[in-house]
Protein backbone atom coordinates (compact mmCIF):
# COMPACT_ATOMS: atom_id res chain seq x y z
CA UNK A 1 0.00 0.00 0.00
CA UNK A 2 1.39 3.39 -1.03
CA UNK A 3 0.15 6.54 0.75
CA UNK A 4 0.70 10.26 0.27
CA UNK A 5 -0.83 13.30 1.98
CA UNK A 6 -1.19 16.99 1.16
CA UNK A 7 -2.77 19.95 2.99
CA UNK A 8 -5.99 20.68 1.10
CA UNK A 9 -9.64 21.54 1.88
CA UNK A 10 -8.69 22.92 5.29
CA UNK A 11 -7.33 19.54 6.41
CA UNK A 12 -4.81 16.89 5.37
CA UNK A 13 -5.92 14.72 2.46
CA UNK A 14 -4.40 11.25 2.31
CA UNK A 15 -4.54 9.02 -0.76
CA UNK A 16 -3.67 5.34 -0.32
CA UNK A 17 -3.48 2.97 -3.31
CA UNK A 18 -2.46 -0.62 -3.94
CA UNK A 19 -0.20 0.03 -6.93
CA UNK A 20 3.41 0.96 -6.25
CA UNK A 21 4.19 2.78 -9.50
CA UNK A 22 1.26 5.15 -9.82
CA UNK A 23 2.80 8.49 -8.93
CA UNK A 24 1.14 10.26 -11.85
CA UNK A 25 -2.30 8.95 -10.89
CA UNK A 26 -1.91 10.25 -7.34
CA UNK A 27 -0.69 13.61 -8.64
CA UNK A 28 -3.77 13.91 -10.90
CA UNK A 29 -6.05 12.96 -8.00
CA UNK A 30 -4.55 15.69 -5.81
CA UNK A 31 -4.91 18.14 -8.73
CA UNK A 32 -8.63 17.30 -8.94
CA UNK A 33 -9.02 18.05 -5.23
CA UNK A 34 -7.13 21.30 -5.69
CA UNK A 35 -9.46 22.24 -8.53
CA UNK A 36 -12.54 21.67 -6.36
CA UNK A 37 -10.95 23.86 -3.69
CA UNK A 38 -10.16 26.60 -6.21
CA UNK A 39 -13.72 26.57 -7.56
CA UNK A 40 -15.72 26.27 -4.34
CA UNK A 41 -13.69 27.76 -1.48
CA UNK A 42 -15.44 30.51 0.49
CA UNK A 43 -12.04 31.58 1.84
CA UNK A 44 -10.65 32.37 -1.62
CA UNK A 45 -12.11 35.73 -2.74
CA UNK A 46 -11.38 34.80 -6.37
CA UNK A 47 -13.18 31.44 -6.30
CA UNK A 48 -16.14 30.74 -8.53
CA UNK A 49 -18.31 30.41 -5.45
CA UNK A 50 -17.53 33.97 -4.41
CA UNK A 51 -18.28 35.19 -7.92
CA UNK A 52 -21.71 33.58 -7.60
CA UNK A 53 -22.26 35.26 -4.25
CA UNK A 54 -21.25 38.65 -5.62
CA UNK A 55 -22.87 38.75 -9.02
CA UNK A 56 -25.39 35.98 -9.72
CA UNK A 57 -28.33 38.08 -8.46
CA UNK A 58 -27.30 40.83 -10.91
CA UNK A 59 -26.65 38.78 -14.04
CA UNK A 60 -26.39 35.13 -15.14
CA UNK A 61 -22.94 33.61 -14.61
CA UNK A 62 -21.23 30.78 -16.47
CA UNK A 63 -19.90 28.19 -14.05
CA UNK A 64 -17.73 25.08 -14.17
CA UNK A 65 -19.54 21.73 -14.67
CA UNK A 66 -18.32 20.56 -11.26
CA UNK A 67 -19.80 23.60 -9.51
CA UNK A 68 -23.07 23.04 -11.34
CA UNK A 69 -23.06 19.38 -10.31
CA UNK A 70 -22.54 20.24 -6.63
CA UNK A 71 -25.33 22.83 -6.72
CA UNK A 72 -27.75 20.32 -8.26
CA UNK A 73 -26.91 17.74 -5.60
CA UNK A 74 -27.28 20.39 -2.88
CA UNK A 75 -30.72 21.33 -4.19
CA UNK A 76 -31.78 17.67 -4.27
CA UNK A 77 -30.66 17.15 -0.67
CA UNK A 78 -32.35 20.40 0.35
CA UNK A 79 -35.63 19.14 -1.09
CA UNK A 80 -35.43 15.62 0.31
CA UNK A 81 -34.36 16.82 3.77
CA UNK A 82 -37.22 19.30 4.04
CA UNK A 83 -34.77 22.20 4.16
CA UNK A 84 -32.47 20.85 6.88
CA UNK A 85 -29.57 20.97 4.45
CA UNK A 86 -29.16 24.42 2.91
CA UNK A 87 -25.93 25.91 1.58
CA UNK A 88 -27.31 29.44 1.90
CA UNK A 89 -25.98 29.92 5.44
CA UNK A 90 -22.64 31.55 4.64
CA UNK A 91 -23.65 34.84 6.23
CA UNK A 92 -24.33 33.07 9.54
CA UNK A 93 -20.80 31.66 9.51
CA UNK A 94 -19.45 35.12 8.67
CA UNK A 95 -21.39 36.56 11.61
CA UNK A 96 -19.91 33.88 13.88
CA UNK A 97 -16.38 34.72 12.73
CA UNK A 98 -15.91 31.31 11.12
CA UNK A 99 -15.72 32.59 7.53
CA UNK A 100 -14.07 35.71 6.09
CA UNK A 101 -16.15 38.75 5.16
CA UNK A 102 -15.48 38.56 1.42
CA UNK A 103 -18.75 40.24 0.47
CA UNK A 104 -21.22 42.60 2.12
CA UNK A 105 -23.93 40.26 3.35
CA UNK A 106 -25.71 42.54 5.78
CA UNK A 107 -27.52 44.96 3.49
CA UNK A 108 -29.67 42.34 1.78
CA UNK A 109 -32.51 39.97 2.47
CA UNK A 110 -30.63 36.81 1.56
CA UNK A 111 -31.94 33.69 -0.13
CA UNK A 112 -30.76 30.10 -0.01
CA UNK A 113 -30.02 27.16 -2.26
CA UNK A 114 -33.71 27.10 -3.21
CA UNK A 115 -33.25 30.46 -4.97
CA UNK A 116 -30.52 29.15 -7.26
CA UNK A 117 -31.61 28.62 -10.86
CA UNK A 118 -29.52 26.71 -13.38
CA UNK A 119 -30.93 28.32 -16.51
CA UNK A 120 -28.55 26.22 -18.63
CA UNK A 121 -26.48 23.19 -17.62
CA UNK A 122 -23.57 25.46 -16.72
CA UNK A 123 -25.13 28.91 -16.33
CA UNK A 124 -26.55 30.16 -13.05
CA UNK A 125 -28.66 33.00 -11.77
CA UNK A 126 -30.33 33.59 -8.42
CA UNK A 127 -33.65 35.24 -7.73
CA UNK A 128 -32.29 37.16 -4.71
CA UNK A 129 -28.84 37.80 -3.23
CA UNK A 130 -27.25 34.74 -1.65
CA UNK A 131 -24.27 33.92 0.51
CA UNK A 132 -23.67 30.29 -0.37
CA UNK A 133 -21.13 28.21 1.53
CA UNK A 134 -20.33 24.80 0.06
CA UNK A 135 -18.19 23.74 3.00
CA UNK A 136 -20.75 21.11 3.99
CA UNK A 137 -20.67 19.25 0.68
CA UNK A 138 -17.65 20.19 -1.47
CA UNK A 139 -15.13 18.19 0.56
CA UNK A 140 -17.06 14.99 -0.07
CA UNK A 141 -17.36 15.89 -3.75
CA UNK A 142 -13.59 16.44 -3.94
CA UNK A 143 -13.00 12.97 -2.49
CA UNK A 144 -15.27 11.48 -5.15
CA UNK A 145 -13.47 13.32 -7.96
CA UNK A 146 -10.13 12.04 -6.68
CA UNK A 147 -11.47 8.48 -6.67
CA UNK A 148 -12.75 8.94 -10.24
CA UNK A 149 -9.31 10.08 -11.38
CA UNK A 150 -7.58 7.14 -9.71
CA UNK A 151 -9.94 4.62 -11.32
CA UNK A 152 -9.55 6.27 -14.73
CA UNK A 153 -5.79 5.88 -14.36
CA UNK A 154 -6.04 2.15 -13.75
CA UNK A 155 -5.88 2.10 -9.96
CA UNK A 156 -8.07 -0.83 -8.93
CA UNK A 157 -8.11 -0.39 -5.16
CA UNK A 158 -7.46 2.36 -2.65
CA UNK A 159 -8.81 5.00 -0.30
CA UNK A 160 -9.09 8.79 -0.20
CA UNK A 161 -9.42 10.37 3.26
CA UNK A 162 -10.04 14.11 3.63
CA UNK A 163 -10.07 14.70 7.35
CA UNK A 164 -12.64 11.99 8.04
CA UNK A 165 -14.56 12.27 4.77
CA UNK A 166 -13.45 8.92 3.44
CA UNK A 167 -14.14 6.75 0.41
CA UNK A 168 -12.88 3.22 -0.18
CA UNK A 169 -12.87 1.58 -3.61
CA UNK A 170 -11.76 -1.76 -5.03
CA UNK A 171 -11.41 -5.24 -3.60
CA UNK A 172 -9.82 -4.45 -0.26
CA UNK A 173 -12.17 -3.52 2.62
CA UNK A 174 -10.90 -0.95 5.10
CA UNK A 175 -11.48 -1.02 8.87
CA UNK A 176 -13.42 2.04 10.04
CA UNK A 177 -13.18 3.73 13.42
CA UNK A 178 -15.16 6.65 14.85
CA UNK A 179 -14.01 8.77 17.77
CA UNK A 180 -15.90 8.41 21.03
CA UNK A 181 -17.60 11.83 21.40
CA UNK A 182 -17.14 11.82 25.18
CA UNK A 183 -13.49 10.74 24.92
CA UNK A 184 -12.14 11.74 21.48
CA UNK A 185 -8.77 10.10 22.01
CA UNK A 186 -10.53 6.72 22.06
CA UNK A 187 -11.67 5.10 18.82
CA UNK A 188 -14.72 2.89 18.32
CA UNK A 189 -14.47 0.08 15.75
CA UNK A 190 -17.65 -0.04 13.66
CA UNK A 191 -16.57 -2.66 11.12
CA UNK A 192 -15.14 -2.48 7.61
CA UNK A 193 -16.09 -0.43 4.56
CA UNK A 194 -16.02 -1.89 1.06
CA UNK A 195 -16.69 0.25 -2.03
CA UNK A 196 -18.39 3.03 -0.15
CA UNK A 197 -17.96 6.31 1.71
CA UNK A 198 -18.36 7.57 5.25
CA UNK A 199 -18.39 11.06 6.75
CA UNK A 200 -18.83 12.24 10.33
CA UNK A 201 -20.05 15.45 11.96
CA UNK A 202 -19.00 15.96 15.57
CA UNK A 203 -17.70 18.70 17.85
CA UNK A 204 -14.87 16.64 19.37
CA UNK A 205 -12.49 19.55 19.71
CA UNK A 206 -14.91 22.46 19.86
CA UNK A 207 -12.78 24.44 22.31
CA UNK A 208 -9.31 23.50 21.11
CA UNK A 209 -8.68 26.97 19.65
CA UNK A 210 -11.10 28.93 21.86
CA UNK A 211 -13.38 29.57 18.89
CA UNK A 212 -17.05 28.59 18.78
CA UNK A 213 -17.88 25.40 16.91
CA UNK A 214 -21.34 24.40 15.84
CA UNK A 215 -23.63 23.54 12.96
CA UNK A 216 -25.93 26.20 11.56
CA UNK A 217 -29.64 25.38 11.66
CA UNK A 218 -30.99 26.85 8.40
CA UNK A 219 -34.59 26.46 9.55
CA UNK A 220 -34.24 28.34 12.85
CA UNK A 221 -36.72 31.17 13.36
CA UNK A 222 -35.21 32.54 16.56
CA UNK A 223 -31.68 33.96 16.79
CA UNK A 224 -30.87 31.75 19.78
CA UNK A 225 -31.65 28.62 17.76
CA UNK A 226 -29.44 29.37 14.75
CA UNK A 227 -26.22 27.95 16.19
CA UNK A 228 -26.86 24.28 16.92
CA UNK A 229 -24.61 22.64 19.51
CA UNK A 230 -24.53 18.92 20.24
CA UNK A 231 -22.48 16.32 22.10
CA UNK A 232 -23.09 13.29 19.90
CA UNK A 233 -21.26 11.97 16.84
CA UNK A 234 -23.21 11.68 13.57
CA UNK A 235 -21.95 9.55 10.69
CA UNK A 236 -23.39 8.66 7.30
CA UNK A 237 -22.40 5.73 5.08
CA UNK A 238 -23.25 6.15 1.38
CA UNK A 239 -22.02 5.04 -2.01
CA UNK A 240 -20.50 8.47 -2.73
CA UNK A 241 -18.77 10.82 -0.32
CA UNK A 242 -20.64 13.92 -1.52
CA UNK A 243 -23.84 12.45 -0.08
CA UNK A 244 -22.19 11.14 3.09
CA UNK A 245 -20.71 14.60 3.74
CA UNK A 246 -23.93 16.56 3.23
CA UNK A 247 -26.27 14.13 4.98
CA UNK A 248 -24.32 14.25 8.25
CA UNK A 249 -25.82 17.73 8.74
CA UNK A 250 -29.32 16.36 8.23
CA UNK A 251 -28.67 13.68 10.83
CA UNK A 252 -27.13 16.11 13.32
CA UNK A 253 -30.00 18.58 13.03
CA UNK A 254 -32.84 16.06 12.94
CA UNK A 255 -31.24 13.47 15.26
CA UNK A 256 -33.35 10.98 13.31
CA UNK A 257 -31.36 7.98 12.00
CA UNK A 258 -34.56 6.98 10.20
CA UNK A 259 -35.10 10.31 8.40
CA UNK A 260 -36.73 9.41 5.06
CA UNK A 261 -34.07 11.18 3.02
CA UNK A 262 -31.50 8.55 4.05
CA UNK A 263 -33.53 5.83 2.33
CA UNK A 264 -33.94 8.09 -0.69
CA UNK A 265 -30.16 8.43 -1.06
CA UNK A 266 -29.46 4.79 -0.04
CA UNK A 267 -27.55 6.01 3.00
CA UNK A 268 -27.13 4.55 6.46
CA UNK A 269 -27.01 6.71 9.58
CA UNK A 270 -24.89 6.07 12.68
CA UNK A 271 -25.43 8.08 15.85
CA UNK A 272 -23.05 7.71 18.79
CA UNK A 273 -24.13 9.37 22.03
CA UNK A 274 -21.66 10.95 24.42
Amino acid sequence: MKARARPLLGTFVEISIELENCQSAMDEAFEAIQQVQDLMSFHDPLSELNQINRYAHIKPIDIHPWTAQVLRIAQDIYTQSGGLFNCGIGHRLVEAGLLPRNIDVFNHSLGGIEDVQLIKPEKIQVSKPVCLDLGGIAKGFAVDKAVEVLIQNGVSSGCVNAGGDLRVFGNRPRPIQIRNPSSPQHLIDIGTLHNGAIATSALYFAHRDRKPSHIINPMAKEANDIYFHFSESFSIIASECVYADALTKVLALSKRPNHPCFDYFNAQAIKITA
